[in-house]
């Protein structure tokens, strides 16, 4: 039997995961789980303590990508049925901040589709995201697909304090899901914020069909790339994509994967994303032992669980919400 606490002390003391150690925690026996995520959890509580971020997205722009993720309902060659519209308008993203604000949410994350932004779309975002920041605020993170260095600069003197863009998968997977960009696209995206000052936020997807080689390199990369945010979706395969019909995972190896990216980014934000709810099911709570973040409510085109369900969850667990708005424009 592995001896998870002392590897996750180890940890603590600056050690980096080899590869072997990192295929024992996917491999991890079923009977150990609990003892993995022992070891988890006291690397999540040296950092975060019992405190647990919440997210929200708002869809600020749905369908008309041009783009052909496999797993995305939203892409170019996606025959689901998903709604499909233009920007919204700022009026909307405010009323979404202000409901974000009501839930003691942490963090508003602006979700547009799309390879880009467009200048006007840029316009839209940075004209909301300084009202948000006078009215409520609250952390907002964009999402808006691959930014030129001008676009950047306007969203980090908007007050964009952080911005979301996934690796997805591993760099030899990443061609078996889509071939319109490629890896080092994604890449160079988060280094561009990073080197703009923004908080880089960057994630996978797990269930793919990919390797467990693949999992450790996905997390080995976010390591390499220190985002400071990492969202660990579980595929959520909808029919009309061409990952429809895909069913690679049960809620304990999804554990196994949360605990892997908490071991290997000990001191990083983990979240619990995309697929939460069909894939974790029953065991949603005991991810929180890995994992200090989540998002509330829905998706981009998927439902997530009713919000009174995930606030109590957080009560039954004795976790604390972490509700620190940033300060409002002229507040010290």
């Amino acid at each position: 039997m592995a001896n998870w606490l002392a590897l996750a002390e180890q940890v603590l003391g600056g050690h980096e995961l080899t590869d072997e150690e990192a295929l024992a925690i996917l491999e991890c026996p079923d009977e150990e789980l609990l003892l993995l995520l022992q070891g988890a959890y006291r690397i999540r509580s040296a950092y975060y303590g019992n405190k647990v971020k919440l997210n929200m997205i708002i869809n600020a722009k749905s369908g008309l990508c041009p783009e052909n993720c496999g797993y995305c309902s939203q892409s170019a060659v996606s025959t689901a049925p998903v709604k499909t519209y233009k920007m919204v308008d700022k009026e909307t993203l405010l009323r979404g901040a202000e409901e974000a604000h009501r839930l003691r949410i942490g963090t508003y994350c602006i979700v547009a589709s799309g390879r880009g932004p467009s200048d006007k779309e840029i316009d839209t975002v940075v004209s909301a995201v300084k009202e948000i920041k006078e009215r409520f605020g609250l952390k907002v993170c964009a999402c808006l697909g691959i930014l030129k260095p001008e676009q950047v600069a306007r969203l980090k003197e908007a007050g964009v304090d952080r911005y979301n863009h996934n690796i997805n998968t591993s760099k030899q997977h990443h061609p078996n899901i889509t071939t319109s960009h490629t890896y080092d696209d994604r890449v160079r995206t988060v280094e561009t914020v990073k080197d703009a000052g923004l908080s880089p936020c960057s994630g996978v997807i797990i269930g793919m069909k990919e390797t467990k080689r693949d999992v450790i390199d996905m997390a080995r990369s976010l390591r390499a790339l220190d985002a400071d945010s990492i969202p660990v979706n579980f595929l959520h395969a909808i029919d009309g994509t061409p990952l429809a019909g895909t069913n690679e995972l049960n809620p304990r190896y999804c554990l196994k994967v949360l605990a892997l990216f908490r071991y290997m980014n000990p001191t990083k934000e983990i979240r619990i994303a995309g697929g939460r709810e069909v894939n974790l099911r029953s065991l949603q709570p005991l991810g929180l032992y890995a994992a200090n973040s989540i998002f509330v409510g829905d998706y981009l085109t998927t439902a997530g669980q009713e919000k009174s369900a995930d606030y109590q969850m957080l009560e039954d667990l004795g976790f604390e919400i972490e509700f620190a708005p940033a300060p409002r424009a002229g507040v010290v």
